[in-house]
Parts: C-alpha cells; structure tokens; sequence
C-alpha cells in the first residue's frame, strides 16, 4: 500500500472571520467621504443648482427641444446652458429673455445666462 501523500505548496491554512475583520479596515461609504470633502461639497451643490436651473427653463422652452439641452456649468458669472446645434442655440437666443425670466421666478441665482453649442 502507497502512503498518502498531499501537496504541501497548494495548500493554503484557513483564515478565521477575527483574522479577516483585523486585516480589512472600516471605510466609510461614498455619501460620507464625499461630504466630508469640501471641494466636492461644493461641486455637487453646483451640479444640484445647475440642474435646478435647466428644470426652470424646460417650462419655457418648446417640448420638441429638451432633448438638445442639458445643463452645463455654474459659476459666480452665470449659469451655461448646453445646446447639441446652432439651430437650437438660435431658437434659445430668441427666448433668452423669457430664460432669464424663468430662472428668477423659480429662484435660480443666476447673474447671466450663456448658450454653448456642444457637438456631441
């Protein structure tokens, strides 16, 4: 009769959970670290003010056209509406007044209101 013989190099020892919870450390999740980071604080209000600010000007204009919008920087200057062509961003210079207008009846602070064309 042959003896038994295993492979000792494949052979891996078996980790218990105590040893698996010292070797990984608590991480916090995302929403956390992401709001105790003040640059990023600030950069998701922007980005919650920059879309708050296209939800007002949707109502102004024509339906046929939200989908060649989106909403594009904020800043101390103004807000950047984003337009996919120039037809669009035609159209939308006829109605910056009634864009303007529509910002500040929903409370968007916005001193300007710019239209980019953005070619996708």
């Amino acid at each position: 009769m042959k003896p038994n013989r295993q492979n000792h190099s494949s052979h891996v020892p078996e980790r218990t959970c105590s040893q698996e919870k010292t070797l990984v450390p608590d991480l916090p999740s995302l929403a956390t670290a992401i709001s105790n980071a003040e640059p990023l604080v600030s950069l998701i209000q922007r980005l919650h003010a920059s879309q708050q600010c296209l939800e007002a000007v949707k109502s102004v204009i024509p339906s046929s056209l939200h989908d060649f919008i989106h909403a594009g920087p904020l800043d101390e200057e103004g807000w950047t509406l984003l337009v996919t062509n120039t037809a669009v961003s035609s159209k939308l210079r006829q109605l910056h007044p009634r864009l303007l207008e529509a910002l500040v009846k929903k409370g968007c602070r916005v001193n300007d209101l710019r239209l980019r064309v953005q070619v996708p």
